[in-house]
């Protein structure tokens, strides 16, 4: 039996509608279930308004597969009240467990900031109405963690009552952030960029992010993981990140990806068969 084939995994975020995967998409998925991949959830902001289902249509083809919906903040500058309508109706689809990536990115500003704010605010509303949780993208500018202050305390105003949590994507914060969003009710996931020879700080930060709380990504097609660092991301890597956690923690992979697979479906209270959607969320 190979190493592979003993790691049960979760990629919890991946990007698989787009165009870098056109050419192999049914060989990328196959590439995940060999590798011991049993779910990946498809992330729906797309290019922005107009593609909004991609997440879904995905969902819809493979059983392995989830969605979400959502603007991401790179877009919010083109969203429309039609945008938010048609949102509403995805939301109701029997796959999608969240709504986003969805935040502030500060790095690129390709959004002015208020706009940020303000098509955030407006998905926090419609993600509560929706009872659907959050998946949460914060870029800060270099040298600032303006995006992260800013971020999270819109969370603490507009979204602690809910008690629906989410998950902070691609953690790249400090402890203090991510104390901050655990004591909102969020996960924090890791991608691969926590292999990244300069990401000491990323990896203090998961060295006490509890283990119960932690979730791994792989943010496909970005950010591969080393050995692959300057490839095309896809979900098979995540077992990098898992590798990756394990020697942080001191534990194996295959226990990273059984825990990490676990918080997963048990904070989106979905049958680990991955099957079906259980009611309540």
């Amino acid at each position: 039996m190979t190493e592979d084939s003993r790691l049960i995994l979760v990629d919890s975020h991946a990007h698989l509608e787009m165009e870098q995967f056109d050419s192999d998409r049914e060989q990328m998925i196959a590439r995940a279930r060999e590798a011991g991949v049993e779910s990946i959830v498809a992330i729906g902001s797309g290019t922005g308004p107009g593609s909004l289902d991609c997440g879904i249509q995905l969902a819809e083809k493979y059983e392995l597969i989830y969605a979400t919906i959502g603007i991401h903040p790179h877009e919010a500058k083109l969203a429309t009240d039609a945008d938010f309508q048609e949102l509403g109706q995805l939301a109701r689809k029997p796959k999608v467990i969240a709504w986003g990536e969805i935040g502030l990115d500060y790095f690129y500003d390709h959004s002015p900031r208020d706009v940020q704010k303000q098509v955030f605010l407006k998905q926090l509303e419609r993600a509560g109405a929706a009872r659907l949780p959050v998946v949460i993208h914060c870029r800060p500018s270099d040298g600032s963690d303006n995006a992260w202050q800013d971020c999270l305390s819109l969370l603490e105003q507009h979204w602690r009552a809910t008690s629906l949590g989410g998950i902070l994507h691609c953690f790249t914060g400090n402890w203090s952030y991510a104390k901050r969003a655990l004591d909102l009710g969020f996960m924090i996931s890791f991608a691969g960029n926590i292999t990244f020879p300069k990401a000491q700080p990323i990896r203090d930060a998961a060295k006490q992010v509890p283990l119960d709380r932690m979730l791994i990504e792989t943010d496909s097609p970005f950010l591969a993981p080393v050995p692959h660092r300057g490839k095309r991301n896809e979900p098979a890597f995540v077992k990098e990140v898992a590798r990756q956690l394990g020697e942080l923690r001191g534990i194996s992979t295959e226990e990273v990806g059984c825990v990490t697979a676990s918080n997963f479906y048990n904070f989106f209270r979905l049958a680990e068969s991955n099957k079906e959607k259980v009611p309540g969320r």
